[in-house]
C-alpha cells in the first residue's frame, strides 16, 4: 500500500474514489496548510473525506465530535476496512471494548477517535487524551452550535473552549444546513477565517420537489395512489409523531406495500433490524418519524414523501437530501395541511419553561453560595425542564458572566478487584504501589464493589481528582478491576454573587421567548412555501443564501397549479372529553400541579416529572388535546 503524500492519490489508493467531489479538495488543501476550514456541503455530498483523509497525513490524533454517534458505526467499520484505525468511545461499548480503546488511545495507536460533544466535559475522558498531539478537531453538526440555527445545543458552545484548552492545532466545522447567519456564527466560534468557508451550494439538479394541498383524511389514500402509480423504488415517509409512523407502515401493507416503521419508541434492536432491512432493499418503504435517515448512505432512495408538514427549511433540506444520492432522478412531495402547523407548535411552546419554575430554579443555584454542585438530571425532575432547557440556560449564566464551569465529574466511583489487593499491587513500581494502598485505605467494601470516598482520597493522597482517577484508569486497562463511574455531577463557580435574580429571570425568560418565537416563524415559512406560485427550489434556496434561475424541474415549473391550503381547523377546548383530570391531578401535584404542566400533559408533550411517575404517559388522557393549540390548552388550566 502507498504511503504517498498526495491527496488524490490516497483517495484514489484507500478510499477507492477516482476525483475529488466539489469542495472536498480546496477544504483538505486548508487544513493540511495549517488553517482550520469550514465545509458547508448539501446531505450526502461527502464530508466525511474532509477528515478521513487528513488524518491520514497529520501527524497524531484525528477527533470526531458527532451527536450522531450512534449512527457512526458503519463508517467506522469502513474505515477500518481501508487500514484506518478507527475508534468510538461511548456508553454502548462493554467493559472490554472500552478498556481495548482507552488502552490504544494512551498508545497514540487510534487516528480518528469519534466522541459526542458532551464527552469534552467528562473528566475521565479529558485525563484520558490531556497531553496528546490532535491534529484536527472536526465537529459534525457544527450548525448546532448557533442560536440562530434549528437545532442549537449549549454542549457546542464550549467546543471552542475545550479546542483551545486541548491545544488542537486546526478545526474542521461541517454541516448540510447553514443560513449565512449560521455560518458566520460558526466561523467566529471556531477562528475560520471567511475566505476558508467552503461551501458548494445546496442544488440538486436530479431532485423533483413537490407540493399538493391535502385534509388529513386524504393523506392515507393519497399515499398509497402515489406509491402504486410511480416505478417503484427505495423510499422514505416522513411522519410527526412516533405514533403516526405505526398507523401509516399499516396502511401500506394493508394495500399490498412493503412497509415497515422506524420510530425512537422501537427497541434498539427492532431499529436496527429495520434500517438494515431497507439498505438492503429487504424493506422497500420505511415510515419514519425524523429519527431515521441519519447517518445512512443508500444513493438510490427514489422518493421522500413529508406525510406531515417539516418544522422548518432547515429540516427539509436534511430530509430531503436523502434522496437520489446517485445522481438519478427522484421526487420529494410534500402533503401539505395547515393542521399539521398545530402539533409542531405544541412541541415548541411545550419546551418553554414557565416564569415560576425559571425564578425557583435561579434562586437555588445562585444562593448556595460560591461554589456550586449540581446534577443536571436532579434539576430536571425537581423543576419539570427537560435537561436541554437546563443546559441552555446554564450556557446562558456562563456566557453572562454570572458563573464559570469548573467541569464535570463523577460524584460516585467505585471498582470491582479481580484479585486480592497483595496480587494487584505486585503489576506496580514500589511508589505506584505506595499510591494505590493510600487509595485503597479511603475506601468502603461491599461483597463485588469497592467504593471510593474522593475526597477523603484527596485529602490522604495530596493529589487531585484526575490523579486518583487515572490511577483507578490503569486498574481497569490493566485487566486487574471493573471501574464503574456514575453519578454525573458538575461543579461551577459563582463569579456574581450581586446578580440581580429578577432581571436574570427576565432576560432568561425573554431568550427563550425569543427562541420560541425562531420556531414558530419556521413552520410559517414552511406554511407560506407549501403555497409557493413560482419556482419551489428557487424558494428554499434562497433562505441559504443561494440564488437560482428557475429550476425546471418542481412541481411549480413543470405546470402544476400552486397548493392552496385550507384554512387551519382544529377543535374547541369545550368539546374534549378530559373527565378523570382533576382526579388525576390530584393524584400527581409534583408532575400536574401548575397550569403548563397540566396543559404540556394533554398536548401530548411529556416532561420529566411525567417521564418519572410511572404508567402516567400510558394514562388514555395523555395526549387526548394534541390537536388543540397548546396556548389555547394553557388558557382552559390557568
Amino acid at each position: 500500500m502507498s504511503h504517498s503524500s498526495d491527496p488524490l492519490i490516497i483517495l484514489r489508493e484507500r478510499f477507492g474514489y477516482e476525483e475529488f467531489r466539489p469542495g472536498q479538495e480546496e477544504v483538505i488543501e486548508r487544513l493540511l496548510a495549517g488553517r482550520g476550514a469550514a465545509a458547508i456541503f448539501p446531505t450526502g455530498s461527502g464530508k466525511s473525506i474532509c477528515y478521513q483523509l487528513p488524518s491520514l497525513l497529520l501527524p497524531g490524533l484525528t477527533l470526531v465530535i458527532s451527536p450522531l454517534l450512534a449512527l457512526m458505526k458503519d463508517q467506522i467499520d469502513s474505515l477500518r476496512s481501508k487500514g484506518v484505525q478507527a475508534e468510538r468511545l461511548d456508553s454502548s461499548l462493554d467493559e472490554e471494548d472500552y478498556r481495548r480503546v482507552t488502552a490504544d488511545i494512551r498508545k497514540a495507536r487510534v487516528k480518528l477517535l469519534f466522541v459526542a460533544p458532551e464527552r469534552l466535559g467528562n473528566e475521565r475522558f479529558l485525563n484520558l487524551i490531556q497531553g496528546q498531539q490532535i491534529s484536527l478537531l472536526a465537529v459534525d453538526e457544527a450548525h448546532c452550535i448557533s442560536s440562530w440555527g434549528h437545532n442549537f445545543r449549549p454542549d457546542y458552545l464550549k467546543l471552542a473552549d475545550a479546542a483551545r484548552s486541548l491545544g488542537v492545532e486546526r478545526v474542521l466545522a461541517l454541516t448540510a444546513t447553514a443560513t449565512p447567519q449560521v455560518s458566520a456564527d460558526m466561523a467566529a466560534a471556531f477562528g475560520i477565517a471567511t475566505e476558508d468557508i467552503i461551501n458548494t451550494g445546496f442544488y440538486r439538479s436530479n431532485l423533483e420537489l413537490r407540493v399538493v394541498a391535502c385534509a388529513d383524511s386524504e393523506r392515507p389514500k393519497r399515499l398509497v395512489q402515489r406509491i402504486k402509480e410511480r416505478p417503484r423504488g427505495p423510499t422514505i415517509v416522513y411522519v410527526s409523531l412516533q405514533r403516526h409512523a405505526e398507523e401509516v407502515a399499516d396502511i401500506l401493507v394493508q394495500n399490498g406495500c412493503n412497509a415497515a416503521a422506524y420510530h425512537a419508541g422501537m427497541a434498539a434492536e427492532k431499529r436496527s433490524a429495520t434500517q438494515e432491512a431497507f439498505m438492503r432493499d429487504d424493506i422497500e418503504i420505511i415510515c419514519a418519524t425524523i429519527a431515521f435517515g441519519m447517518g445512512i448512505d443508500k444513493a438510490n432512495i427514489r422518493y421522500i414523501y413529508h406525510y406531515h408538514l417539516a418544522k422548518g427549511f432547515e429540516s427539509y433540506m436534511q430530509e430531503i437530501g436523502r434522496a437520489g444520492r446517485d445522481g438519478q432522478r427522484s421526487i420529494c412531495e410534500l402533503f401539505a395541511c395547515a393542521d399539521d402547523a398545530t402539533t409542531l407548535e405544541n412541541f415548541v411552546f411545550g419546551d418553554t419553561p414557565d416564569e415560576i419554575s425559571l425564578n425557583r430554579l435561579l434562586n437555588e443555584l445562585l444562593t448556595q453560595g460560591e461554589s456550586i454542585d449540581l446534577a443536571i438530571s436532579d434539576l430536571a425532575r425537581r423543576f419539570d425542564m427537560r435537561p436541554l432547557v437546563i443546559s441552555t440556560l446554564l450556557t446562558r449564566l456562563e456566557l453572562a458572566g454570572v458563573i464559570r464551569s469548573e467541569g464535570h465529574y463523577y460524584g460516585s466511583i467505585r471498582f470491582a478487584p479481580k484479585a486480592s489487593s497483595k496480587i494487584l499491587l505486585e503489576h506496580y513500581s514500589e511508589a505506584q504501589g505506595a499510591f494505590l494502598r493510600k487509595v485503597f485505605s479511603c475506601c468502603s467494601k461491599a461483597k463485588k464493589w469497592v467504593t471510593l470516598d474522593v475526597d477523603r482520597a484527596i485529602a490522604v493522597t495530596g493529589q487531585d481528582r484526575a490523579v486518583i482517577l487515572r490511577a483507578l484508569e490503569s486498574l481497569q486497562s490493566n485487566g486487574l478491576a471493573e471501574l464503574q463511574l456514575a453519578g454525573y455531577r458538575q461543579r461551577y463557580r459563582l463569579l456574581d454573587p450581586e446578580a440581580d435574580l429578577q432581571l436574570l429571570a427576565e432576560n432568561l425568560g425573554q431568550r427563550f421567548r425569543d427562541h420560541e418565537r425562531m420556531e414558530i416563524e419556521r413552520i410559517e415559512r414552511m406554511l407560506d412555501y407549501a403555497e409557493e406560485t413560482d419556482c419551489l427550489t428557487a424558494r428554499l434556496l434562497d433562505y441559504f443564501g443561494e440564488k437560482i434561475a428557475p429550476c425546471g424541474h418542481c412541481g411549480i415549473c413543470l405546470g402544476e397549479a400552486p397548493a392552496e391550503l385550507t384554512p387551519r381547523s382544529s377543535p374547541r377546548m369545550e368539546t374534549m372529553n378530559v373527565e378523570g383530570f382533576a382526579d388525576l391531578v390530584a393524584r400527581h401535584p409534583d408532575a400536574l400541579g401548575s397550569p403548563r404542566q397540566q396543559a404540556r400533559f394533554l398536548c401530548g408533550l411529556s416532561s420529566p416529572a411525567v417521564s418519572g411517575v410511572r404508567g402516567l404517559r400510558g394514562n388514555p388522557l395523555f395526549g387526548c388535546c394534541s390537536e388543540v393549540p397548546f396556548e389555547t390548552v394553557l388558557e382552559s388550566r390557568e
